[in-house]
């Protein structure tokens, strides 16, 4: 897939990360004006490496393998949930900062987004459930069914918040978001 232009609307690719050490998500979205297009979504499961160093060089590979495979002009991870365990928190921190890595080395910009603007992006409520962003992640993408893991469909959720966020969604004027989003297309509710 290319980059050109038709009818003055550039394509643009994007790489969504839900960050994890066990299980990390990923999903790529085409951009094109208002409209958005699923172009392929997974998982990079991590469970069966004991060692977290292997961990993070799994993911350092695989993101690049992505990167160099699909071209994406953007990554957008989700930025590490604060939990109450701190060990936790650091090995997801290294873990984000690994797929960060992967794609700086590769020159693609980087973009981060807490869990709760990506809820609110997607849904429109910053508390939702990991179920109702997967659900709406399945009706702004025309998915026939939703990802088989949620790490995929949040993944592709922060692609989604990306879009919104990345000052290239034209709404006429009514600002950004998935209201405006679902207003310009119609067809994605049906």
């Amino acid at each position: 897939m290319g980059k050109e232009e038709k009818n003055h609307t550039k394509e643009k690719i994007i790489l969504g990360i839900d960050p994890g050490t066990n299980v990390m998500g990923y999903g790529l979205v085409m951009a094109k004006g208002n409209a958005l297009e699923t172009i392929h979504y997974g998982v990079i499961q991590l469970g069966k490496y004991k060692e977290h160093a292997m961990k993070l060089k799994k993911i350092f590979e695989r993101i690049v393998q992505i990167i160099d495979t699909y071209h994406p002009d953007s990554v957008a991870l989700e930025a590490p949930f604060f939990g109450e365990n701190v060990q936790s928190m650091l090995k997801l921190g290294r873990a984000q900062g690994v797929a960060m890595a992967a794609a700086l080395s590769r020159d693609v910009p980087i973009s981060e987004y807490s869990p709760k603007k990506v809820k609110q992006s997607v849904t429109g409520n910053g508390n939702a459930s990991k179920q109702q962003v997967a659900e709406m992640v399945k009706t702004l993408l025309l998915l026939k069914e939703l990802p088989k893991t949620m790490d995929a469909s949040d993944a592709l959720g922060v692609a989604i918040c990306h879009h919104f966020h990345s000052g290239r969604l034209q709404t006429r004027g009514r600002g950004g978001g998935w209201k405006a989003f679902l207003e310009d297309n119609p067809e994605r509710l049906k």
